[in-house]
């Protein structure tokens, strides 16, 4: 993600109005800034695009942004903000709705009609910014859902702890939690990700599944079982059956998901397994732990299988991997192979 404005790199008397300048006159969508305690603000906004869908983590002092209707006619880039908060407390406004959010929740709200966004901190000590949280920007032509259906949604609280929800909020999460760059390609990718996930949150609080895209109910119906795979690694059980019969369809309809993973299902398990036993076996923390525990850990129930899927998947064995150079020398880099499917 690339640092946009971080106030605590300038001089105290400029923080505030250096916040103020860059959301009323550099954001998609200008809005105006007050804050009970200019002298003491602190703000930092750090930004990734995902095509035409932007992503940012945001850091903040309490303080209150609003946009009018004079701002509105003004400009009018007609997108959707999707305020995730992770935490302190937000209140979102627009549309005569009021939603107060707690942490894990998200809000939807339109750039097109005023809104007032206030945040405060709920307790103290815990880092410099009092709320922090992401904000997601897109086109609101995006959202293959009806206009008028998605306008009853606008201000309103939608839970980011289950479902397709905590789906959403994970992905929000990783996308700011580092410092990837991605290519033109991914990111595009990504973003669809996010407006899929989006879209039947959406659809699924309005009872309007039916009118979610075809495309989208099998975008999100994978990665739920990608969510799914990724929480069960440890069952040795796992398998096409268990997971079919969780998701309610049939193994034929599964094993057709997967063919755009250019994996099979047992592949794909395998290969995500190997990822967990190949970061744990090169893990300081984890060196006491035995080869065996470590596969056993994550489904592998025969230690010998498990060695010899290891060495073809990437050259060595799995104590030879353990005890190679450093995984960035040449010595190690000459043999590490990759499974190949990603997750």
């Amino acid at each position: 993600m690339e640092t946009v404005i971080r106030t605590g790199d300038l001089p105290v008397d400029e923080r505030f109005d250096s916040w103020l300048d860059h959301m009323f006159r550099q954001v998609v969508a200008p809005m105006m800034v007050t804050c009970d305690d200019p002298a003491g603000f602190r703000g930092s906004i750090k930004s990734t695009a995902l095509g035409p869908v932007h992503v940012s983590a945001v850091g903040a002092s309490p303080c209150e942004a609003y946009r009018t209707s004079q701002m509105i006619r003004r400009s009018d880039p007609e997108l959707f903000q999707l305020a995730f908060n992770l935490r302190g407390e937000t209140t979102i406004t627009q549309d005569r709705r009021c939603a107060p959010s707690q942490p894990s929740d998200l809000v939807l709200y339109h750039t097109s009609r005023p809104h007032q966004v206030r945040t405060r901190q709920v307790r103290t000590g815990l880092d410099e910014y009092a709320t922090r949280g992401v904000m997601v920007v897109f086109p609101a032509t995006l959202l293959p859902l009806p206009p008028h259906k998605v306008e009853r949604l606008t201000a309103t609280p939608l839970s980011g702890r289950e479902g397709v929800g905590a789906l959403l909020a994970g992905f929000l999460t990783r996308m700011t939690a580092g410092t990837d760059r991605y290519g033109a390609m991914e990111s595009l990718r990504l973003g669809g990700i996010l407006i899929d996930l989006l879209t039947t949150v959406l659809a699924h609080r309005l009872n309007a599944d039916a009118t979610v895209p075809p495309e989208t109910r099998r975008h999100t119906l994978l990665l739920r079982i990608h969510a799914f795979i990724q929480q069960h690694l440890a069952d040795p059980n796992l398998s096409p059956a268990t997971i079919s019969a969780a998701h309610d369809i049939s193994i034929r309809t599964l094993h057709r998901l997967f063919q755009t993973q250019e994996a099979t299902v047992a592949a794909w398990i395998r290969d995500q397994r190997l990822r967990h036993c190949r970061r744990d076996l090169r893990d300081p923390l984890l060196g006491h732990r035995s080869i065996h525990a470590i596969a056993t850990r994550w489904g592998f129930t025969d230690l010998s299988r498990f060695s010899h899927t290891f060495r073809n998947a990437y050259g060595l064995s799995p104590r030879e991997y353990r005890h190679q150079p450093d995984a960035g020398s040449p010595q190690a880099t000459a043999h590490q192979h990759h499974p190949g499917t990603s997750p």
